[in-house]
């Protein structure tokens, strides 16, 4: 990390509308930031979890982002900057500390092979063996790792990152998201006939909005028609199946190894436990929590969490583990 002062970090909240008070002076400078048990004098921390109270008493950090209703929790060696959502804030000030964040080196590799009929614009980095297929539109300040194959009939816009070793076909891929190493998108789904197994041709595609970052070797198969849909600012985790003509509204979280069949739709700021399952067809509400190893079966409605196979709401799964657990 690198050496960023309290007047630099005034600045970016103050640029994202956050609020923050502290009695700090603008030039004092941080290391870095670290974990409340980690940091030492000269490091900035966070307090957002009330379990963690303990470790904060003995916490060595020149500073804490912290609310003020922990204040009581604070050492006096550790100054307050007083913000409403300390873990939002972490997550903004884990961009300005970052030292290793990617940016263009505007250098098309010798050893990459760009088609004809392709679109490059400014600023974009394609490295060693890495091939730009037809009808494929690459927008500014846009990086490709190398060994990735990019088109047909592609758009990755402004400002986006493609990692090694990534397939995008037939997708569109909106700005300032991340693709991770190995994923595949926009290839043929799963899909046949199921008493002369003929494949079903798929023609649609995939659209990523902007601000999301999809995990390493997931896979998001392109529509039959129409398109597969992920929404703004949704986090998808590594090894994730998510077929075609699969819907997901903005601020989505899924975790690791999630499969969801063909044809489901998912509202916005849903969040997915790893492992979970989720059958064809269905349709899941906003603000749903799913916990993870779930098995999905049936629509959910907003605002709900569920648990266990078949899914069901979380109080009534664990009121039948409690009776299972007496039964044993």
């Amino acid at each position: 990390m690198k050496k960023i002062s309290y007047f630099e970090i005034k600045n970016k909240l103050e640029s994202l509308s956050i609020e923050c008070d502290s009695n700090l002076e603008g030039d004092v400078f941080f290391n870095g930031m670290n974990s409340i048990s980690d940091s030492t004098e000269n490091d900035l921390t966070f307090f957002s979890n009330i379990k963690y109270s303990q470790s904060l008493k003995k916490c060595k950090a020149k500073a804490c982002i912290i609310n003020k209703d922990y204040l009581k929790y604070l050492p006096k060696n550790c100054k307050s900057i007083i913000v409403e959502e300390p873990y939002l804030v972490f997550a903004h000030l884990t961009d300005l500390f970052n030292i290793d964040q990617k940016l263009s080196n505007g250098i098309i590799s010798k050893l990459s092979l760009v088609d004809d009929n392709s679109n490059i614009n400014e600023n974009v980095q394609i490295d060693h063996y890495s091939f730009i297929g037809f009808n494929t539109v690459i927008g500014k300040n846009v990086i490709i790792g190398s060994n990735s194959k990019i088109g047909p009939n592609v758009v990755i816009e402004d400002n986006s990152i493609i990692n090694d070793n990534v397939t995008i076909t037939n997708a569109i891929i909106k700005k300032n998201c991340e693709i991770k190493s190995g994923a595949r998108i926009g290839l043929s789904g799963f899909g046949f006939d199921e008493k002369s197994k003929k494949k079903i041709l798929h023609i649609g595609n995939v659209i990523i909005e902007k601000n999301s970052t999809i995990g390493s070797n997931t896979s998001i198969d392109r529509a039959v028609f129409e398109s597969t849909y992920i929404g703004e600012s949704s986090q998808i985790d590594n090894l994730v199946q998510i077929a075609h003509n699969v819907v997901i509204g903005k601020h989505a979280i899924i975790a690791a190894q999630v499969g969801i069949a063909g044809s489901t739709i998912i509202g916005n700021y849903v969040k997915i436990g790893g492992q979970a399952g989720i059958s064809g067809h269905l349709k899941i509400g906003d603000n749903v929590t799913i916990a993870g190893k779930s098995g999905v079966t049936k629509n959910i409605l907003n605002n709900k969490i569920v648990a266990g196979f078949p899914a069901k709401d979380i109080k009534l799964w664990k009121r039948d583990i409690i009776k299972l657990g007496n039964l044993l």
